[in-house]
């Protein structure tokens, strides 16, 4: 045990974690140059397009120091506030970290961020100063920030280059001098923590865990103590590039396990696995329970694949622990999800996984928020969706979801910050210099209004210097209001949205005004409305498209041409009442483009 080390590796986001990753694969030989290539854990095409890290990823490396021969297990973590229940997890099964901080952007929101999550898990940190060979870098003046943000020595700080290879020794001597090596009784009742799992489609659900106490040999029988079930253990290993089989995994090691599970819902992240014939008294205390912060449904654009999608959202759960989802149903779109998401980045890859992984094709609406809803018996009621919202004359009060968000940006930009703040009804609660050019701003701001586009905007007024991070606050009563959306008087549950009072017209203008473009033209006129209770607040029409009947009469009287067009316009009466909208796929994301 004590030649183990489980590290991993946070920083915020594009400081160079997977590609010092990929470096410290090189240096122990792990991977052939053969094998080699950028971003060499981020095994998904969705992270090498987008150039981000989606999931976290273990891998076992074994390095020589002073003569000894050291096991080493890391997992890169992503960066992105919408992952950052990835990062805790991989928190969870590790006792130090490596802080990246790159030498020409210096500290941001995500990496104070992430520290906090590695320090709550009394980790060791390695402060490391990543890109020091950029022609930006200011390497004297950022280790300044990072000795006042950790209170460590200058001496403590590793300078580095992932895409040079610069430090990657020093770093991995520092792994082994500085981080513990793993605490637990080698002897005791098995107590291993799942910190992920993947769906294999040939063998079942590969289980990966980090065990805390005893060993598990191969063909055991184990038991998962938060579901109850039992297994055989068929194939247990430690992780390489690929997985390496083992005949036993000892104490303070990371690896997977393989025993032919087929259903998703056995296995839950965060459960323990203890030995059938001599358990652990106990479960470890795995990870704080998920928050959603947007709620959005996700329905099959074809109905009879209902199943389908279910089986394919239970396969991505496993893989996605963060996502959560209960079955409900819609008057325009059937049956379908309604979805808990991190964040709208976190949605748009669940979209993109299902369709890419599963081949479904799915039609997502308007995210929102949970608000609480005090009705006139009294009683408190949580809804995560528009069609939840019972009348106006039933509610008493409404409240909702408030964060506290700490924006870290450049100094020239807290005026374009703050007045998109407040246009967003946020509060600023405190403005601190961290250096003469960098300030931190601390606002209190209700969640309905960031989870849209808040973050595109932040980066584009500030040139992409601008970090967010953010946490719950707690709820507040607040003036809301259900903004319906009728199409020729037939309201489409799938368009509503719950918008604060002073925004609601204008919400509802541009809504009609984007629908009007997007609704595809019809034999009959249709009328787009955009309703408040019984109050029509705003209207546009979809002109009808119309056949020349006039066409054959050339000359004659007039009556005969009126005749005709009378006879047109009943026509189009009668379709107008039984003709139905086909509503595509666009219109529903065009509430999402709004600005």
């Amino acid at each position: 045990m004590k030649n183990i080390r489980n590290f991993c590796i946070i920083a915020h986001i594009d400081h160079g974690k997977s590609t010092l990753a990929d470096r410290l694969l090189e240096f122990t030989k792990t991977v052939s140059n053969r094998d080699m290539q950028a971003q060499l854990l981020d095994n998904m095409d969705l992270e090498r397009e987008r150039g981000i890290t989606i999931k976290s990823h273990a891998i076992q490396m074994t390095y020589l120091y002073k003569g000894e021969e050291y096991t080493l297990n890391l997992i890169d973590t992503p960066g992105h506030v919408d992952f950052s229940y990835e990062v805790s997890r991989s928190i969870a099964a590790c006792e130090g970290a490596l802080l990246l901080v790159d030498a020409s952007q210096g500290t941001e929101a995500q990496t104070i961020s992430n520290l906090y999550l590695a320090i709550n898990h009394n980790l060791t940190i390695i402060p490391v100063l990543n890109k020091v060979d950029l022609p930006g870098a200011r390497p004297e003046e950022i280790k300044d920030e990072m000795v006042d943000l950790l209170g460590c020595n200058r001496d403590d700080i590793i300078p580095a280059s992932g895409k040079e290879g610069i430090g990657i020794k020093e770093i991995l001597d520092a792994i082994i001098e500085r981080i513990p090596a793993p605490v637990g009784d080698p002897d005791g009742p098995l107590q291993a923590l799942i910190f992920d799992s993947v769906f294999n489609s040939y063998r079942g659900i590969e289980v990966i865990f980090r065990i805390k106490n005893g060993s598990i040999k191969k063909g055991d029988k184990v038991k998962f103590m938060n579901t109850g079930k039992e297994y055989f253990a068929d194939e247990i290993g430690t992780l390489g590039l690929v997985q390496i089989p083992k005949q036993v995994v000892e104490c303070g090691d990371v690896g997977y396990l393989i025993s032919g599970i087929k259903v998703a819902k056995e296995v839950k992240v965060g459960d323990t696995i203890t030995h059938l014939h001599r358990q652990a008294t106990e479960a470890i205390n795995g990870f704080s329970e998920v928050k959603p912060m947007v709620f959005a449904g996700i329905y099959p654009v074809d109905t009879t694949e209902f199943e389908e999608l279910r089986d394919a959202m239970e396969k991505l759960q496993l893989n996605d622990a963060a996502l959560v989802w209960e079955p409900e149903t819609s008057a325009a779109l059937g049956f379908g999800f309604r979805c808990g998401f991190l964040g709208m980045l976190h949605m748009e890859i669940v979209q993109e996984r299902l369709e890419r992984e599963f081949d479904m094709t799915v039609i997502t609406t308007v995210p929102s928020v949970q608000f609480r809803i005090t009705n006139t018996k009294n009683e408190l009621v949580n809804i995560s969706a528009p069609s939840e919202m019972p009348e106006p004359n039933l509610i008493n009060w409404i409240e909702e979801p408030y964060i506290n968000a700490q924006i870290i940006t450049k100094s020239d930009y807290i005026g374009p910050i703050l007045t998109l703040c407040m246009d967003k009804r946020g509060m600023l609660k405190n403005q601190v210099y961290l250096t003469a050019e960098r300030v931190e701003l601390q606002f209190r701001l209700p969640l309905a209004e960031v989870v849209f586009d808040f973050f595109d905007k932040l980066k584009t007024i500030s040139k992409g210097y601008a970090s967010l991070d953010y946490d719950l606050a707690g709820y507040e009563e607040s003036d809301m209001v259900k903004l319906d959306v009728m199409l020729n008087g037939e309201p489409v549950d799938a368009l509503s949205a719950i918008v604060h009072r002073t925004k609601a017209y204008e919400w509802g203008k541009k809504l009609c005004e984007k629908l009007r473009e997007l609704i595809p033209r019809q034999m009959f006129e249709i009328a787009i409305q955009a309703a408040i209770g019984q109050k029509i607040i705003a209207r546009e029409t979809v002109k009808a498209l119309r056949k020349d009947v006039l066409a054959k009469c050339y000359g004659g009287d007039i009556s005969r041409k009126r005749k005709l067009l009378e006879k047109q316009k009943k026509g189009k009466k009668r379709m107008r009442q039984v003709g139905n909208v086909e509503i595509p796929q666009e219109a529903f994301m065009a509430v999402l483009k709004i600005n």
